[in-house]
């Protein structure tokens, strides 16, 4: 096992990759009909007649397949504290049925908490391309981290 990644070992500027995932035509829908019932997520005739053209993922349903390799490829989960929420989230490209996402962090910025000075808070840039290279979302995150112990 690796040693811990603490707040003070993230670098401003490092990018941390977080690996890649598909989306299939059936998990767009599932994941729609639970929690974005909209008609270009879960109707593939409609979808044809929209502005879409066709068949897309919710944002949120992209926002989650993230989350998942996030927090499978990135956390530390013996330091990382949670976050205390998401600045911006950009949609910028449909994600369709077949598209693998690769995405990765890069570290923005770091601060000492002023309150708790065993953790300290990262911030985030985190930007998904598709297997085009063209860019689908991006975000800005807030993660708190537990400090090296003295």
């Amino acid at each position: 096992m690796s040693e811990p990644r603490y707040w003070d070992d993230y670098e401003v500027g490092k990018k941390y990759p977080l690996g890649s995932t598909t989306f299939t035509e059936k998990e767009i829908v599932d994941f729609a009909k639970l929690y974005d019932p909209q008609d270009f997520h879960v109707d593939v005739e409609a979808a044809r007649n929209s502005l879409f053209g066709g068949l897309i993922a919710s944002g949120w349903h992209v926002c989650a397949k993230l989350m998942r390799l996030f927090v499978d490829n990135y956390v530390d989960k013996r330091t990382a504290l949670g976050s205390p929420g998401v600045d911006e989230i950009r949609w910028l490209k449909p994600v369709r049925p077949g598209d693998t996402l690769t995405g990765w962090v890069e570290c923005a910025a770091k601060v000492p908490s002023k309150s708790k000075p065993d953790l300290g808070i990262i911030h985030e840039n985190w930007k998904a391309t598709n297997q085009n290279g063209e860019l689908v979302m991006t975000a800005k995150g807030v993660n708190m981290v537990r400090r090296r112990p003295a």
